[in-house]
């Protein structure tokens, strides 16, 4: 099963408050939707509460869009609001096998290798034990989303901006970019590609908490990157892309240089009407989702 499914559209809001304590303080923010083959951008609108220039650049790899301010001392709001089409290549994931190292594309072996928060050099041993025996594909990988939701318990505040994987496999709790670190170590751990994917939590119950950014997983299989929750809190299908990188230090949704106090921080995220006026609302499929590039 390889044809496009029926697009999704979805429409999001952010809205970010500061209190800028120090002249000069620069910002780069990463929480425009991405441009790719699969997520069309139907409209959007940006609103900066200061009148200062802004600097926009689009990584050429991963299609993520930074967005870059010097603000003066004061108050600083961004506002951002897009809605955009996901259409979703969907796939049988039995048909999907482990893709060898020499056949991978050059733009996919960064994702082979250890990182900042993903060890995946000091959990080896431990991958090979739980997951070295299974079959080289999809299922392999799935077995590993699976063993990390059931096994790490996802615990508001329990970590800090410098948590990493193997640090949150010791203390078996975590928030949702701590479940992504641990998968992806697990998975380059068995020479399998992973990278951290950002979004919004569609879908996630308002137990945990008011709508938030959401990190995932996307994994190389065949010949293309495929959708992963480790959490389970959120719907894959429902996920609106922002950036990729190896972990999150790629993809912070606000990196701040000076003396900044965070203020205010509302997002919300809903499926909308599409072309034809229906809703399609994203479900929890069991085919293996990607909306990689073509």
């Amino acid at each position: 099963m390889n044809d496009p499914v029926l697009p999704v559209r979805m429409h999001y809001e952010v809205e970010l408050g500061y209190q800028v304590n120090s002249p000069g303080s620069d910002f780069i923010f990463n929480l425009q939707a991405a441009h790719t083959g699969h997520q069309t951008i139907l409209n959007e609108s940006l609103l900066v509460g200061q009148p200062v220039p802004t600097q926009e650049y689009t990584e050429p790899n991963t299609y993520g869009r930074w967005l870059r301010l010097r603000a003066n001392m004061g108050p600083l709001f961004v506002s951002y609001a897009a809605t955009v089409e996901i259409t979703h290549r969907e796939a049988d994931p039995n048909q999907l096998t482990e893709t060898w190292i020499p056949n991978l594309p050059g733009s996919v072996l960064p994702f082979l290798y250890p990182s900042r928060y993903c060890e995946s050099d000091l959990l080896s041993s431990f991958a090979m034990r739980e997951f070295g025996y299974r079959w080289q594909g999809y299922s392999r990988v799935q077995a590993i989303c699976d063993w990390v939701q059931r096994n790490v318990a996802f615990v508001s505040g329990s970590s800090n901006g410098t948590t990493t994987a193997s640090e949150t496999l010791n203390r078996r709790e975590g928030v949702c970019r701590d479940f992504a670190h641990v998968m992806i170590s697990l998975c380059r751990a068995l020479n399998i590609p992973a990278r951290f994917t950002t979004g919004l939590d569609y879908g996630a119950d308002p137990a945990l908490g008011p709508t938030d950014f959401h990190a995932y997983v996307e994994v190389y299989l065949g010949n293309r990157w495929y959708l992963f929750d480790p959490s389970g809190t959120a719907i894959p299908m429902g996920f609106v892309r922002l950036t990729s990188g190896r972990d999150a230090a790629d993809c912070a949704y606000a990196s701040i240089f000076g003396a900044v106090m965070p203020t205010t921080r509302r997002l919300q995220i809903d499926a909308v009407p599409g072309a034809d006026g229906i809703v399609r609302v994203p479900y929890r499929s069991s085919h293996a989702l990607s909306t990689d590039q073509p």
